[in-house]
């Protein structure tokens, strides 16, 4: 079955008429929506309308306002689109320090003229990705079923209500089946902190809690196990044992 990609809009900039067509034409066939703009003041304008595109593709050599200027002012927070939307730079020049002006300025990608337009479709796909990337899917363990989009928690079919913390050391330990983390990588990984500024019984509590709301029996736990001197782990057996039954 073919992937189908969702339509995104994009903003295209350049003063060549040509190029902005063909450009448009490519991306109009693989489902986004294009905006021209033929100068600076224009993309200028588009980036203030309150249809904000997803990308741009931005050339360097415009009249009046300069391309770099546009990318400058918008990573600085100078336009009302976000500061960190994705931008793919066109130019003339193919030097190294040209390239290397252009990323540090803030652009995510960089094609030189002339180029194929199937390669800056393929370019838009790939920044876009980046820019977008798909929501992770629900995670099963056993009976277990954790949904990171939804944030919601369930076994045999029966809603577990979880903190939000204790959800995230779940969906942490669900999206890394069988590995063992130390209590410090848990501190580092799903508090964002250390054991320097906060004390690793934060998640042996947590884990106790999750085995109590989880566990059929919290004193022998199936699913959240520790290893012993190690740390943790999200067992995935329930998994297995139920494929070998039904094999």
């Amino acid at each position: 079955m073919a992937q189908i990609r969702p339509q995104r809009r994009v903003l295209v900039v350049d003063d060549d008429r040509g190029v902005r067509t063909v450009v448009a034409w490519q991306l109009e066939a693989e489902g986004h929506t294009v905006v021209q703009a033929a100068d600076g003041q224009q993309a200028m304008d588009a980036l203030a309308g309150p249809e904000q595109p997803d990308l741009v593709v931005l050339d360097l050599s415009l009249p009046g306002i300069g391309g770099l200027d546009v990318l400058r002012r918008l990573r600085d927070g100078r336009t009302a689109a976000p500061a960190s939307l994705p931008v793919i730079v066109l130019s003339g020049r193919s030097g190294q320090s040209d390239r290397i002006v252009g990323l540090d300025q803030g652009a995510d990608d960089y094609l030189v003229k002339p180029f194929s337009p199937g390669e800056l479709a393929a370019r838009v796909r790939s920044v876009l990705r980046r820019a977008h990337p798909p929501e992770p899917g629900p995670l099963t363990a056993g009976t277990l079923r954790v949904d990171p989009a939804t944030r919601e928690v369930s076994i045999a079919g029966r809603a577990v209500p979880l903190t939000a913390k204790e959800f995230d050391l779940l969906a942490f330990l669900a999206a890394h089946p069988r590995r063992v983390f130390s209590r410090a990588q848990l501190l580092d990984q799903v508090w964002q902190s250390s054991s320097n500024w906060q004390g690793e019984a934060t998640v042996t509590e947590h884990v106790h809690r999750l085995r109590r709301k989880l566990e059929a029996d919290p004193a022998r736990p199936t699913l959240l196990r520790t290893c012993r001197g190690v740390g943790y782990q999200l067992d995935t057996a329930p998994v297995r044992a139920g494929l070998e039954a039904s094999s």
